[in-house]
């Protein structure tokens, strides 16, 4: 039976190979259609920095609870689903900051003034990521995020929910501009195409005579940042927040979408 199988395998072989050298020796013409669909927004997604340094590790880390408290309960607020809501990247960290004294320098071993390192405190760093599905509240849930004690925006992704659909559409369209392509380029020399013998979403590299490829293609949404000025570990009051402004124009979302195929030429 192995042996058996063995043989089938490099007749298998034998007969792809075959068929790539006869594919090669066709008269074949090679396109590249593209296609862009647009649409509104209808989701936005927050990433919530919370940063709280205290000399005393478990005062940092009740700051720190406290903040995320106040997010999650600003999420019930706004309906936003359990599974909307995420926290991840926690870490804690022990912080120093370097003081050189002109008067008490202070070297390494080949040389080089380091100064002194003060021990500053603990850091409790933890990030929250909210997915907002009604895009409406947008500005609304921005203010109130503010007032939480968050160190940090660091992520705004304005994103659709029918984003499968578009790039299946796009796909399609791109099929077609291709097709038309390959039609007119053909014409012009009296000529019509025949079947497709490839295809392959994107463009590819090389030799691509041998098979049929799909890949993704395709801008999901787009992002901004925004950075609180500081804030106070003590009473988690926003300072300097002046300089961040909740006006907001999300624009479009483009999906994009490139085929390559391969016709024989009648």
């Amino acid at each position: 039976m192995k042996k058996l199988s063995f043989v089938l395998f490099i007749s298998l072989c034998f007969v792809s190979f075959a068929a790539a050298q006869d594919i090669d020796k066709l008269p074949t013409i090679t396109v590249t259609g593209t296609a862009d669909i647009e649409t509104a927004p209808d989701e936005v997604t927050f990433s919530l920095d919370v940063n709280k340094t205290d000399m005393d590790l478990q005062t940092a880390k009740r700051l720190s609870d406290e903040t995320v408290g106040k997010i999650l309960e600003l999420t019930r607020r706004f309906q936003v689903k359990p599974q909307n809501v995420k926290t991840n990247a926690i870490s804690v960290e022990m912080k120093y900051e370097t003081i050189r004294d002109p008067k008490k320098k202070i070297y390494d071993e080949d040389g080089d003034e380091i100064g002194k390192r003060i021990f500053k405190g603990y850091e409790i760093s933890k990030t929250v990521i909210v997915k907002l599905t009604d895009i409406a509240r947008f500005e609304e849930f921005f203010e109130e995020a503010l007032k939480t004690g968050i160190t940090e925006v660091g992520k705004v992704s304005f994103e659709t929910s029918k984003y499968r659909e578009m790039r299946i559409e796009a796909r399609e369209m791109a099929m077609k501009a291709a097709r038309d392509k390959a039609a007119a380029m053909t014409a012009a020399v009296n000529q019509t195409i025949g079947k497709a013998i490839y295809i392959q979403e994107g463009i590819p590299s090389g030799d691509f005579t041998n098979g049929i490829g799909i890949s993704a293609n395709g801008n999901r949404g787009r992002s901004n940042n925004f950075k609180l000025d500081g804030q106070d570990n003590n009473d988690n009051k926003v300072i300097g927040s002046g300089s961040v402004t909740t006006t907001f124009a999300p624009g479009s979302i483009k999906v994009s979408s490139s085929v390559t195929i391969v016709f024989v030429l009648n």
